[in-house]
């Protein structure tokens, strides 16, 4: 991707961001603590934050007046390389659930993808001891290994 089409897109993105920051703030269904809002009530801006800077990278948060947070801040690595040019952003938010629980949420988003991490977040099961032990063994056994094809038998062409 050149860098004329990656500064296109990087624009594109951050006039969105301004687009939506910009946008009138409409009445939000009732959420958890600080207790129950009435339908209709406008959520007030406490504090708001938008830098652009000239060669693309930014920087914007915001926190309401129902306990969200969000915040983001992004730049282009590797400028002028084509084959590792890549934007990259880091950023997270927190509100309060329904059920009166605290939510937070940081990310990493780059040329590897999108990397959430929070306590809510679901976790995968513990592997089994078995597969743990093969997988051990096969690590401390890498002469016995087949994929350089030991121990199959020709293939018949």
């Amino acid at each position: 991707m050149n860098s004329v089409t990656m500064n296109s897109m990087v624009w594109a993105a951050v006039l969105s961001v301004a687009l939506v920051a910009a946008a009138p703030q409409r009445a939000l269904p009732p959420r958890g603590p600080p207790g129950p809002q009435p339908q209709g009530q406008q959520i007030p801006i406490i504090s708001q934050e938008s830098v652009i800077n000239p060669d693309g990278s930014y920087k914007w948060s915001y926190e309401t007046g129902n306990q969200i947070k969000a915040n983001e801040e992004g730049a282009l690595k590797n400028v002028g390389n084509p084959d590792t040019e890549a934007m990259s952003a880091q950023g997270g938010f927190s509100y309060v659930a329904d059920d009166g629980s605290p939510i937070e949420l940081t990310y990493i988003a780059d040329e590897n993808g999108f990397q959430p991490k929070g306590a809510h977040l679901p976790t995968p099961p513990p592997i089994p001891e078995a597969i743990l032990k093969s997988l051990e063994y096969n690590a401390a056994h890498p002469e016995e290994d087949d994929s350089q094809g030991g121990g199959q038998p020709p293939r018949k062409g």
